[in-house]
Order: C-alpha cells, then structure tokens, then sequence
C-alpha cells in the first residue's frame, strides 16, 4: 500500500466554502471514480484552533458505516491543507432543494422521507457511541 497524495487526483470545480477551507469535486487517475475531497487549510486551523476537530471528523468518518453519512474513502496531507476524500453527494443540499426545486418549499411526503433519513444516520451514529450536535 502506498500513502496517496494530491498527484493521485484530477481537481475539478468548487462545490462550497467553510470555515477552515473548501469542498471540491476531484477524480481518481487510474480509476476514474469521482469524490468530494474537504480541503482544510492548515493555517487556518491553526489560527482557530480547529486541529483537535479535523482529527475528529477523520476518525469519526473512517468508524461510520451507513448509507445515510458519507463515507471517507481516502485521507492525505499536502504543504498547506489536510484533506478529506468522501463520497460525492450529487443533488445539491437541503437548502437548494427548499429554494429552487419546485415551488418554495417542501411537500410534507418530502419532509417525512428526508427527516427519516437524517433519523437513519444519527441512530446509526448512536449505535457506534458518537453523539452528533
């Protein structure tokens, strides 16, 4: 097994912005295999005290096993950011579809098949002892 790095990758567009860095589409080389890749700048979890929570997230992601969370298929680092190679989630978040999918807003059978797949991934997470705010 060899350790992966960034030359692993193709790096495509932004998907969205955080606090300590962004979330770009990327793709494997040899595989073709499409991911999001978190890109957590290292001086910006320095300067805020983010270290101890990256960490956390990486562990969190490699115990999780459910197909309501995302799964870590690779982690690396590079001179300036850690990063985390998840699945791709196509579809857009919650709020995009509230916003700009139909009418505003969500009709209730929506609300109840989205609240039970929320419900899923956090009872999963409570079987494995993490409590998610």
């Amino acid at each position: 097994k060899q350790p992966v790095t960034e030359k692993y990758f193709y790096e495509f567009r932004v998907l969205g912005k955080g606090g300590f860095g962004e979330v770009c589409a990327i793709q494997v080389k040899n595989t073709g295999k499409m991911y999001a890749c978190k890109k957590l700048d290292k001086k910006r979890l320095k300067k805020k005290g983010g270290e101890k929570m990256a960490l956390l997230e990486k562990e969190i992601l490699e115990k999780v096993n459910s197909p309501f969370i995302v799964t870590l298929a690779y982690a690396y680092e590079s001179k300036s950011h850690l990063c985390l190679v998840m699945s791709l989630m196509n579809g857009g978040d919650l709020k995009y579809h509230i916003y700009n999918v139909g009418k505003r807003g969500l009709e209730i059978n929506r609300v109840i098949y989205y609240s039970a797949q929320i419900t899923c991934g956090i009872l999963h997470l409570h079987s494995i002892k993490i409590v998610y705010r």
